[in-house]
Formats: structure tokens, C-alpha cells, sequence
């Protein structure tokens, strides 16, 4: 035990070592910044990431552009509308970083005629329109409805081609800019949409996200505090050792220039809850030790010989909560448990060497100095215990029940996620995305690549382009994809302009020599930027680019098994589909996301099983510690079913957090318990003793942390709305178990003499 000379010695430079810490770290919160990258979704060392990155290669992004849809309530066909539509686009065309601007009122036909003549037409003459003319014109063109033009006649999408990998600065200089250019226009409505734009939209939902929590967390660490220890005192000691946490963890970030995603968000709630359940237990047990110590010193010596090993295996056993959610290979989800699990470590020192110097320098309050004996905790917790231990038979039955109720739940439980389900459905987004969807055939991006496997073949057969039109026509009718952009389209579209544009003829050439002298006009349209939309530098891969309704991972993995089933009777050989993208990168990981899960949930089970059975020396005290705390994760399962909520990514990575953090109270219940037991004392005293005096923390940190975590139901993302929710019900249940299972298997189960014998 340290002397108090020597603590009184030492104490300053301490603290002058962490005020050093703190101002470096201060100084690098300037690197602190955010991110909302998409393709960090994407699965590591993975053969189909791999192939997505070797497609990239060879063509242009297929998720750089942007939707601009542009509605007319009364119909667009109207010359005052269209003129303005032709104006805007011409305008938008000339902002930094667009590449071109697609319209109707920028597009024409290409008549061809006997003899070489090409005639160009445009869809909609400005000069001289015609509306029934040329509203007939357009859609009698398949390859414009639901592209360029709604199904209804009520709006029109221009389709921006911007750089590709534009950075978070630039992208929102475009969109910024795109709707200042709209301000000149009287349109009834404008949608946009697209990947720049989404992350756009999303960061600044990020940034009003962290502004948020750090707000309600400082007023909600202030009450909790004032409601815990009710005094000046046990309010501004506390805060510096949670504040110092999240101060340290964000300088950390900028130091190592570490970026915020997504589910750091929430990073402000969660420092809170794990640097509040340390603060609480120690200054809990400083108070009370006030009552019965002699002098200060000896009571933040007690303090922290009876909580600091058990406060040290709570932080370790939820940090390795957190960083199990490395063995998901997802890299946002695991940063954000490598960062939670070095925020909680972090926690855990600044508790331990900041305040009990700040004890000292500033001890407890004098009304608490003074009065010795039991406080109205005790008498109320003792009065539970003696419930517990009068119905050790009603609780294990409500215990079974409960599981076989969750069970039931469980069977419900579904896994399955849609690109934009982290936003919730009245959310301008969200609402942008389904009038896409209706009008435009959707916003989930689809591509497919289409690889020669014979060399001695040439991409420009007939026969090889007529199989690639079947699979096209597949793909367009059975797996509902709006093709904006192939080949196979581009020929069809050559095809009926060599016959006057006779829609009839929107199909295929019919002989190899027309096919030949298509091959000719594509490779020189545009410079041979033409054919490059959909054929890369060796003429060997072709890729089919389309849109398709966000059905979700279990819509859409269907489709896929179909596709599959269809691709595989085709008999033709030499040619190769592949599906690929970000869409279908990000379906790929959601699809192993629960076997990863699982994994990650029962390393941390099987890691902190072992950390407890080291500590403890008994595996008996293991499998009873693990049955109040597999309870909780049981019943949130059951939970999720019974309320339809979906495993997904932001909702796999409760059970690995929740183990990690709900283990917490066992650990200090059983560390009194085997503390009480080293002195001797009987099975019964020992529990009661421990019950009565880690009780009172048990219960306020529970509180505590299920107002921290209740401050997640106010994201913006339904991610985390549940993460906060769920996260509550399940502390709830574990504080009951606690209180309540645990006691009870202890003395039914419990190993008397090996107890006796230590």
C-alpha cells in the first residue's frame, strides 16, 4: 500500500505528465475530420474486391455522376419549360469539375441512309416545337423513357457526369453550386441525387450528429452527477476525468490522422457511458469509505484497492467487446472497435491516476465526512437481497420463461439491410430516393461486366452481341434493371436510326457487314470516347450499366440465384458475366456480416471467459458469471424479432458491444464477493455484503449508461436510434439479472469448499 508521503510527493508530477498529454493531443484535434467513404463498406483481402478494383482499371467509375430531376407538375412538354431545362444545362455544363450534362434538350438521333448520308435530329426542337410532335418522338424511344424522361411526363432527369473520386470539398463545392445556378429558374421541383451527393448530404448529417450528442452528454453528465452525489463536489470531479477521455480520443485521432465515420458518431455517448461507469464506481466507493475511515487518504486507498482490479477487468472485458468487431472485415466497423476499445482503456487510466489525486487535493464533501454508519442504500438494498432470497425458485422460472419467450422471437429474426436504411423514411433523402424509384426505375447502381474467355473471338460478333442481348433482355425484364448504358443498347439505337428511326428496328443489325459499319461509327463517335462508356482499351470486356429498385439484400440475392440458375443454362461459350460495383460489394459483405458476427461475439465470450477464470481461479464462477450475462443478448435477439428489426450492419455490432459492457456489474459483484470470501467469512455474509455494497454502483451506472446510450433514440441515422435503444433494454435486463439470477446461482451452485479452502 502506497504511503502518503510518497503519493503527496508524486502527485504533481502526474498531473503536470497529463497536462502535457492533453495539450499535445489538443493541439492535433485540427486534423480531426470526417468521412462517409462508401468504398471502405467493401470486404478486405476479398477475390470480388480484387475483381471491382481490376474493373476500375478499365473504365470510367460507374458511381461518379449525379441525377438531376427537374419537375413540371402541369408536363414537361411545354417550350417556355424546355427552354429553360436547355439554358440550366448548358449553364451546369460549365461548373468545375462536370464533365458533361445528358438532357433531352441536348440530345439528337442518328438517321442513317443508304449511300453513307447521317442526318441528326434532335429530340426536342426548341425552335420549333411541337409538343404532340415531339413528346410522340421521345416516347416512342425506350432507350429515354425512365432515363432521360419519367414514365408519367411529369419531369425530366439531366444525368451529370462529374470527375471521377471527387473528394468531400469538391463535391459539396458542385452541389453548392448546382443549386445557386437552380435559383435563376422557376422549376416546380428539383431532386438530386448521387453518391457525391448522398456522402454530401450524410456528412453534414455527421457533423450536426456530433455537435448533438456532445451537447446532451455534457447535460446529461451534469445531472447524473448531481442526482448521484447531489453536491458541487461530486459534479465537477467527475466531469474532468470524462471530459479529458473524449479530449484525448479525438486528439488521438487527428494525431494518427484517423478519420470520423459513420458510427463514430456516437463516439460522445459512448465515452461518456464507459468513462461514467468507471467515475461512478470509484467515487461511490470513495464517499462510503469516507463514513468508515479514519482520514481521507484511507479512504481513497480503500476505494481503490476494493474497485480498482475489478474496474480493471471491466474496462478490459468491454474494450475486448468493442475490438471483437475487428474480425468483421468491414473497416468503419473495425475502426470504431479498435477506437471504443482504446477510448474505454484510456477511461480506465485517467480514472485511476486524475482522481484519486483530486480526492486528495479536493476531498469529499463534509456532510458525507461526517456520518458514519449504513446510508438509506443499504437498508434498501438489503431488503432486496433478503426478497432474492426467499424466491429462489420464482426467479429461475421467470428466468426460463423469459428465454423461452425470447426463443420464440429469435425464429423471426431476419438479416437483411437496403443501401439507404440507415435514414428513416420521412427524411428528404429518403423520400428523393422513392420518387426516383417510381418514376426513374431506381437509384441502386448495377453493373455487370461481360469478358471474353475465347481470344480467338471478337467482342463485335453477331452471334456473341445476340447471346450478350438475350442476357440483356433478361436483366431488363427479370431482374428489373433500367440499363442506362451498352453496347448491345447503343447498336440497337444505330439499328433503328438506319431505318429512319422507325421504332420497329430498335434491335439488333441484322447481318455482320451493318454490324461492321456500326463498329466503324461507334469507334470515331466523340473522339472514341463513345465506345469507351461501355468497352475497355483491348476490346475484350464490356460492361452494362443500369439502375434498379433498392429491394433489399434478400430481394436481391434472389435475383442473383436466378440470374445464376439462367446463366447457366445458356449454353453458348467463350463469354463471361460477372456482376460487380459498389452495390453489390456492399450486399456481399452484409450476406457473411451474421457469420462474422458470431464469430467476433464468441471470440469475446471465449476471451473474457478466460480472463475471468484467470482471475477468479474457478471455472465453476465462470459458467455461473456467463448465464446472467448470455440472458441479456438472448433477450435483445428475441427483441429485434418480435419487433422486426433487422440484423444488419449498424444492428450487428450490439451483441459483441453489449456483452462486453453488461459483464461489467457481474465482474464488481463477484470481485466483493471473492474479496469478502478471502477474510473468511461465510457463503450468505459474503453475497450480502457485496450485494449491499456494490448494489448502489451497479444500479447508478446501470442508469447512467441507459441514459447515455438513450441519447442515440435523437440520430439522425436509424442506425444508431437503435444501437441507443436496444443498448438500454439490454442494460435493464442485465442489471435485473444481476440483482437478481446471479445471487441466486451463487448459492445454489457455488463450490463451498473450495471456497472454505481459500
Amino acid at each position: 500500500m502506497m504511503k502518503e508521503s510518497k503519493f503527496r510527493k508524486y502527485r504533481w508530477l502526474v498531473m503536470g505528465l497529463l497536462a502535457v498529454v492533453t495539450v499535445f493531443l489538443g493541439i492535433q484535434l485540427k486534423n480531426t475530420k470526417l468521412d462517409s467513404s462508401v468504398e471502405k463498406m467493401f470486404p478486405k483481402n476479398d477475390a470480388e474486391t480484387e475483381y471491382f478494383h481490376e474493373f476500375r482499371a478499365k473504365f470510367n467509375s460507374e458511381n461518379d455522376y449525379l441525377l438531376l430531376i427537374i419537375e413540371r407538375k402541369a408536363g414537361i412538354f411545354d417550350s417556355t419549360f424546355l427552354n429553360s431545362v436547355g439554358a440550366y444545362s448548358q449553364k451546369l455544363s460549365k461548373l468545375k469539375n462536370v464533365n458533361n450534362v445528358t438532357s433531352i434538350t441536348n440530345q439528337k438521333e442518328l438517321l442513317l441512309y443508304s449511300g453513307g448520308i447521317k442526318k441528326q435530329i434532335a429530340y426536342i426542337d426548341l425552335k420549333a416545337f411541337d409538343p404532340k410532335r415531339d413528346s410522340a418522338r421521345i416516347y416512342n424511344k425506350k432507350e429515354l423513357v425512365k432515363t432521360l424522361v419519367s414514365n408519367d411526363g411529369k419531369s425530366l432527369c439531366l444525368f451529370i457526369k462529374h470527375d471521377d473520386y471527387l473528394s468531400n470539398e469538391d463535391a459539396e463545392v458542385l452541389i453548392t453550386s448546382i443549386k445557386n445556378t437552380s435559383k435563376n429558374y422557376k422549376f416546380d421541383n428539383l431532386v438530386l441525387f448521387g453518391r457525391s451527393y448522398a456522402q454530401n448530404y450524410v456528412m453534414e448529417l455527421m457533423s450536426f450528429q456530433m455537435a448533438l450528442f456532445l451537447i446532451l452528454s455534457a447535460i446529461l453528465i451534469i445531472v447524473c452527477l448531481f442526482l448521484a452525489f447531489r453536491s458541487i463536489w461530486g459534479i465537477l470531479i467527475p466531469q474532468l476525468v470524462v471530459f479529458l477521455g473524449m479530449f484525448w480520443l479525438l486528439g488521438g485521432m487527428g494525431l494518427f490522422n484517423s478519420p470520423i465515420n459513420i458510427l463514430l458518431t456516437v463516439m460522445p455517448s459512448i465515452m461518456f457511458v464507459v468513462s461514467m461507469s468507471d467515475v461512478i464506481h470509484l467515487v461511490s466507493r470513495y464517499l462510503d469509505a469516507l463514513r468508515t475511515e479514519d482520514t481521507n487518504f484511507d479512504a481513497i486507498m480503500l476505494a481503490i484497492k476494493e474497485v480498482g482490479l475489478a474496474t480493471l477487468l471491466t474496462s478490459l472485458t468491454t474494450a475486448i467487446g468493442f475490438m471483437s468487431l475487428y474480425f468483421i472485415p468491414i473497416e468503419p466497423l473495425q475502426k470504431f472497435g479498435i477506437i471504443m476499445g482504446i477510448g474505454v482503456l484510456i477511461a480506465f487510466i485517467l480514472t485511476f491516476t486524475i482522481l484519486p489525486i483530486l480526492f486528495y487535493t479536493f476531498p469529499g464533501p463534509k456532510r458525507v465526512q461526517g456520518k458514519k454508519g449504513p446510508s438509506k442504500w443499504d437498508s434498501r438494498l438489503k431488503r432486496l437481497f433478503i426478497l432474492v432470497l426467499r424466491n429462489p425458485k420464482r426467479i429461475l422460472i421467470a428466468a426460463i420463461g423469459v428465454l423461452l419467450l425470447s426463443g420464440l422471437g429469435i425464429t423471426l429474426v431476419v438479416s437483411n439491410n437496403y443501401m439507404m436504411d440507415d435514414l428513416p423514411e420521412d427524411d428528404p433523402l429518403i423520400q428523393d430516393v422513392a420518387y426516383i424509384s417510381d418514376h426513374y426505375g431506381g437509384t441502386r447502381a448495377f453493373t455487370m461486366t461481360v469478358a471474353l474467355t475465347d481470344t480467338s473471338k471478337s467482342i463485335w460478333n453477331l452471334e456473341l452481341l445476340q447471346e450478350i442481348d438475350t442476357v440483356q433482355t433478361y436483366l431488363e425484364t427479370k431482374y428489373y434493371v433500367q440499363v442506362r448504358s451498352s453496347l448491345i443498347t447503343a447498336l440497337k439505337v444505330m439499328n433503328r436510326g438506319k431505318h429512319s428511326g422507325d421504332a420497329n428496328y430498335y434491335a439488333l443489325p441484322e447481318s455482320q457487314k451493318r454490324l461492321n459499319s456500326f463498329k466503324k461509327a461507334l469507334k470515331i463517335s466523340n473522339e472514341g470516347k463513345t465506345v469507351r462508356l461501355f468497352m475497355d482499351s483491348t476490346q475484350t470486356t464490356l460492361q452494362i450499366n443500369g439502375f434498379l429498385d433498392d429491394a433489399g439484400n434478400i430481394e436481391i440475392t434472389q435475383r442473383n440465384k436466378e440470374l445464376e440458375k439462367f446463366l447457366a443454362k445458356r449454353d453458348f461459350k467463350g463469354v463471361e458475366y460477372h456482376l460487380t460495383g459498389t452495390s453489390h460489394l456492399v450486399d456481399k459483405n452484409m450476406r457473411s456480416l451474421v457469420q462474422n458476427m458470431l464469430m467476433g461475439l464468441g471470440i469475446s465470450i471465449l476471451v473474457i471467459a478466460l480472463l475471468l477464470g484467470l482471475i477468479f481461479k474457478s471455472f465453476r464462477v465462470v459458467l455461473i458469471s456467463l448465464v446472467p450475462n448470455l440472458l441479456p443478448l438472448i433477450v435483445l435477439t428475441g427483441l429485434m424479432g418480435f419487433l422486426g428489426i433487422n440484423i444488419k450492419l449498424s444492428t450487428a455490432i450490439i451483441f459483441s458491444i453489449a456483452f462486453g459492457i453488461v459483464v461489467d456489474d457481474t465482474i464488481h459483484l463477484l470481485g466483493k464477493f471473492r474479496h469478502e470470501l478471502s477474510k473468511g467469512k461465510s457463503l450468505i455474509y459474503a453475497l450480502q455484503r457485496s450485494y449491499i455494497t456494490t448494489g448502489k454502483a451497479m444500479i447508478l451506472t446501470t442508469l447512467i449508461l441507459c441514459a447515455g446510450f438513450f441519447l442515440m433514440v435523437f440520430s439522425c441515422f436509424m442506425g444508431t436510434f437503435y444501437l441507443g435503444f436496444l443498448l438500454t433494454v439490454v442494460l435493464v435486463v442485465a442489471l435485473i439479472a444481476d440483482l437478481t439470477v446471479l445471487p441466486v446461482l451463487l448459492l445454489l451452485f457455488y463450490n463451498k469448499k473450495s471456497t472454505a479452502s481459500k
